[in-house]
């Protein structure tokens, strides 16, 4: 806009000091008019130049102000952490039916309430139960004594032995039915499996159930597995890494509120820690892991969410600062300085990204000379002056130094 004004200006006063006599018009008017166009053209010049003039050479002293910072990339082992989000579930979950139908006589649990296992969780009304337990013992014991009597009369030669075995099984049929009657009798009562957390109670004492309704759920959380998804190159890495080292990684469990877990995961199949999956899903060429966490405290639950941390080391990794770097069309590039102390912009991949370094995988080593600070000011080919800076003062405190 300014300009336009300058030149329109610039355009008046050509024509005003040439006295241009344009026919057909009021000359007179025209040369008023262009006198009072000139005054303000010649204010508007004296303006801009006593504006953006100065402006023009603040920025020129600026520019020869900054200074070109040249450092090297650096090879360092570095940790990798790669983050996954995951599903927590206790190692054994499982739900409590009713074995019998029936009315719910005593409930001596409540929910949230860790218990132990054999211990009683639920009683179903044993009236019919324990009257079909008393007539099967009535009919063993009957059985009992008619072969005890036939075993009598044997010894005297009364009958013969084919009789005492045809009692004797009749008593174990009697008795086959006395244990069939106490496992059903022992159906009514509902006991734990094993150590647990009792969930929400699905029915109440008094209520009539039927064989197989749900009464709750019992969740052994000592140990903790925890599922997650890894893409196909990074389960190759894992799987090439572990077996170099023989080792498992180790792994941490971010939760909800961001705070880390305080105990540390392990997969390793071969001692039946953990688990990977048989196969990859091919809708998003993921392989599902399984990571095993002690959890003595009981702080996790099952159906929790998280983040799952793999810290992967890296020997000899070539690292930048971030701020050394610059972007062109989702790529990413570096300038590069010489033997000549000719700067030359370069494409590099960044194979990892931390909080203020990028890992380099392509592009760059260790003796390779970059351009740190001034990277706006530096273009392709420019012959540079500037001063050094050890990789290892470039990297310290990267985020109270950004450019």
């Amino acid at each position: 806009m300014m300009m336009a004004v300058v030149v329109l200006g610039g355009v008046v006063l050509v024509l005003y000091k040439m006295r241009v006599d344009i026919p057909a018009l009021e000359t007179s008017r025209i040369y008023t008019f262009l006198d009072s166009m000139g005054a303000r053209a010649e204010q508007m010049k004296g303006y801009y130049e006593s504006h953006f003039g100065k402006h023009g050479e603040e920025g020129e002293s600026h520019h020869e102000q900054n200074k070109i910072v040249v450092t090297s990339p650096k090879a360092m082992d570095v940790t990798i952490p790669q983050e996954y989000v995951c599903q927590i579930h206790s190692q054994r979950h499982i739900d409590l039916c009713a074995l019998e139908d029936g009315y719910l006589e005593a409930i001596p649990i409540k929910e949230g309430q860790a218990v132990k296992a054999d211990e009683l969780l639920f009683q179903v009304r044993p009236v019919i139960y324990k009257a079909e337990l008393d007539a099967e013992e009535a009919e063993r014991n009957l059985a009992q004594m008619e072969l005890n009597y036939t075993r009598t009369l044997a010894a005297k030669n009364g009958v013969s032995p084919k009789e005492v075995l045809l009692y004797e099984a009749k008593l174990a049929r009697a008795q086959a039915k006395v244990e069939l009657a106490k496992a059903k009798l022992n159906f009514t009562s509902i006991r734990a499996p094993f150590d647990g957390i009792i969930d929400r109670l699905k029915t109440q004492q008094g209520s009539l159930v039927k064989e197989g309704d749900m009464l709750t759920t019992l969740s052994d959380n000592s140990v903790m597995w925890v599922y997650f998804n890894v893409p196909e190159k990074r389960y190759l890495e894992y799987m090439t890494e572990t077996g170099k080292t023989k080792q498992s990684m180790d792994i941490r469990l971010k939760l909800a509120d961001q705070s880390i877990f305080p105990h540390i995961g392990k997969i390793d199949p071969a001692h039946n820690i953990g688990a990977i999956e048989a196969n990859f899903d091919n809708t998003n060429g993921n392989i599902a892991f399984r990571a095993d966490f002690p959890n003595p405290e009981r702080l996790l639950r099952h159906g929790q969410t998280g983040t799952v941390i793999i810290n992967r080391p890296l020997k000899g990794a070539i690292v930048i600062p971030q701020r050394a770097t610059f972007e062109i069309l989702d790529k990413r590039y570096v300038y590069v300085v010489d033997k000549d102390d000719k700067a030359h912009q370069r494409g590099i991949e960044v194979d990892y990204e931390l909080e203020d370094i990028f890992v380099v995988g392509k592009g760059l080593d260790a003796n390779d000379r970059i351009v740190l600070e001034g990277v706006r000011e530096v273009h392709d080919g420019d012959k540079v002056e500037f001063e050094y800076r050890k990789p290892e003062e470039a990297l310290k405190n990267q985020k109270f130094h950004a450019e």
